[in-house]
């Protein structure tokens, strides 16, 4: 597991040191480290139970870790020596629910985060929020008489009034429908770009931890499995469950032998750390496969096909194994049984160790 941190960035506004949390017998988190810099958007991403949820609870206060440091602007605020009291630490959190007050208008909300603040400088600080989040029309209004998205950004605007170090955001687009949801989504993160906002955000979405983070935390089991950009964990899974949790692979045995991997359909050149004239798995991506009726060194039949608008997604049987190819393209071929000949470019075939 990928769980420590290669080198700090100078310029760290929140480290995280081999953070460890534990219920019971389960470890929750298991030897976290992280270093986040300024106006950095991070996505903790994983399936349920993964532990990132955990992981923004200690990062907020509301929880501490059993081992480990946890560093903001190099001031240790949970570790041996320090707990810092969440309401002191200066980041702001945006919930999975919004956690509107429903007897406080939009502006009211707002102006809860803000208790600290001069009442006229507040007044001034949560209309420029709302105005930044296009609501100033309806600040008055209630939280029932919004919409979700409308909702969302009320959440949003009171986070940041305060002008948080860092914005903690749990599955934050999550409770809206599909075509909202992306709307949603790509408005906040506009603006928290313009604003240079420094944010930690839970997905349980691969496409939207890809589509969102400046880089990504892949967990698993309270660790860390992989950290980089969307570019380094679709394209260099460093193990099949990062392959898999961002992608859907064809899986074709074979054998590692002079850095490449030899199977039933062809030997194709890899990266991998793999012992030679050991048996291997060579993961192919769909959308990797060449299919036409005339050129290709890979005879194969149709024998299913899904429409999935831009592309088609065929099931092509090939000699040699035992189960079919699953192959992404947008030629528009015969129709189910046809004789098709696939090519796959050798770079596009990544190769783990066969379980």
């Amino acid at each position: 597991m990928d769980g420590t941190v290669a080198s700090k960035p100078a310029n760290a506004v929140l480290e995280l040191n081999n953070i460890s949390r534990r219920f019971g017998i389960t470890d929750a988190l298991r030897d976290v480290s992280l270093a986040i810099v300024p106006g950095e958007i991070i996505c903790l991403v994983g399936q349920s139970g993964c532990g990132k949820s955990s992981l923004l609870r200690i990062i907020a206060g509301v929880d501490t870790p059993d081992s480990g440091v946890l560093m903001l602007k190099d001031e240790e605020i949970a570790g041996p020596r320090r707990f810092v009291e969440p309401e002191v630490r200066n980041i702001g959190f945006v919930f999975q629910d919004y956690a509107l007050f429903p007897h406080l208008t939009a502006e009211q909300n707002v102006l809860f985060g803000l208790k600290g603040m001069p009442k006229k400088q507040a007044r001034e600080r949560a209309a420029e929020m709302i105005d930044r989040v296009g609501l100033y029309p309806l600040m008055k209004r209630y939280p029932h008489m919004l919409s979700g998205g409308e909702q969302q950004r009320v959440a949003l605007a009171r986070a940041l009034a305060p002008n948080p170090s860092i914005l903690l955001m749990d599955e934050p687009f999550s409770s809206l429908d599909r075509g909202l949801r992306e709307k949603v989504r790509d408005e906040t993160l506009a603006l928290l770009r313009a604003l240079g906002t420094t944010v930690i955000m839970v997905t349980h979405d691969p496409e939207e931890a890809l589509s969102a983070g400046d880089r990504i935390v892949l967990m698993r089991k309270g660790q860390v499995v992989q950290t980089g950009t969307g570019y380094d964990l679709h394209d260099r899974p460093n193990c099949p469950y990062a392959a898999d949790f961002f992608c859907a692979f064809n899986k074709v045995p074979g054998t590692f032998r002079n850095g490449r991997v030899e199977t039933a359909i062809g030997t194709f050149g890899c990266e991998a750390a793999l012992e030679e004239d050991s048996a291997a798995t060579a993961y192919i991506r769909p959308q990797a496969i060449s299919v036409a009726q005339d050129t290709g060194n890979i005879p194969g039949r149709i024998t299913g096909r899904l429409f999935l608008g831009e592309v088609e997604q065929l099931t092509v049987e090939v000699e040699g194994l035992t189960e079919p190819l699953l192959v992404r393209t947008m030629a528009r071929l015969p129709a189910v049984t046809a004789t098709v000949r696939l090519s796959i470019p050798s770079g596009s075939v990544l190769a783990f160790k066969a379980k």
